[in-house]
């Protein structure tokens, strides 16, 4: 049996780390066991020095399903879950994202199909997203007699493309094709499906030429500064990473390049 999630460390020695998940026939739909060992693997990556970027795509036509409902029908039929049961494997899919969010490496997704429910969690939680023409971005338990709130998806959708278009899309459940979901910059940009790796590997190394420490406390920043409960509150986590930041020597080797016109050579130190 093939492994529902592939990893591959370039070896480029950017630490650029590409995760697949790889149910192609299912449109990478999420079983209870790939969420458990995509949520390993995120925590694998996080505490992973040598890893600065991770890039996480689809294996054929999808980025990613959601929850496989063939499954969770099957599970339905026998009545084989409780209610805490349930309850453990809700946290452990919405764990996905909040893990995706909190590493402190760059996350970008590349989206190259449909990206549905707990897959569009996934996407949104990453801090670039590039996608294919093909995309879309999906979260329709609302016609199922659920909520549009999955894994994050009501806490992040509004911070990203505001809360009217977000009220629209959940109400509704109708889909964002890859033409809107570019003009309201959901995604950063389309790409052609031959050259969608490429593209976001070339995306991750124009981020990783900045220093680890530089990369890693700017994507805190961003994610924190969404929850400040007010301006000031933002400056002054912005006035701690900034004064921490001037005690590495990753930057008196940054300041030193820009004075003497060479590349700077970062340590992660």
């Amino acid at each position: 049996m093939a492994e529902d999630i592939v990893v591959e460390r370039l070896t480029d020695g950017q630490g650029i780390a590409l995760v697949t998940l790889n149910r192609p026939a299912r449109m990478n739909a999420l079983l209870r066991e790939t969420v458990a060992r995509f949520n390993g693997l995120m925590d694998e990556l996080a505490a992973d020095a040598a890893c600065r970027a991770v890039i996480v795509t689809g294996a054929g036509r999808g980025f990613c399903s959601g929850q496989d409902l063939a499954a969770t029908n099957q599970r339905n039929q026998t009545g084989s879950s409780g209610v805490i049961e349930k309850l453990h494997w809700q946290q452990q899919f919405a764990g996905m994202g909040g893990r995706i969010r909190s590493m402190p490496k760059l996350v970008i997704a590349a989206v190259n199909g449909p990206a549905v429910g707990a897959g569009m969690a996934i996407a949104l939680s990453a801090d670039v997203r590039i996608a294919t023409p093909a995309a879309k971005f999906l979260v329709a338990a609302v016609r199922i007699g659920l909520t549009g709130g999955e894994s994050g998806i009501s806490y992040l959708l509004p911070r990203m493309i505001g809360a009217a278009r977000a009220f629209d899309i959940l109400l509704t459940g109708r889909a964002i094709e890859a033409e809107e979901a570019e003009r309201i910059g959901l995604v950063r940009s389309l790409s052609d499906p031959r050259s969608l790796i490429d593209d976001a590997i070339a995306y991750a190394r124009s981020v990783l030429a900045n220093s680890p420490y530089s990369v890693a406390h700017t994507k805190a920043l961003m994610w924190a500064n969404l929850d400040a409960n007010s301006y000031e509150a933002a400056i002054q986590a912005e006035n701690r990473a900034q004064i921490l930041g001037t005690m590495t020597e990753d930057y008196s080797e940054a300041t030193a390049a820009f004075m003497e016109k060479r590349p700077p050579h970062f340590s992660g130190r």
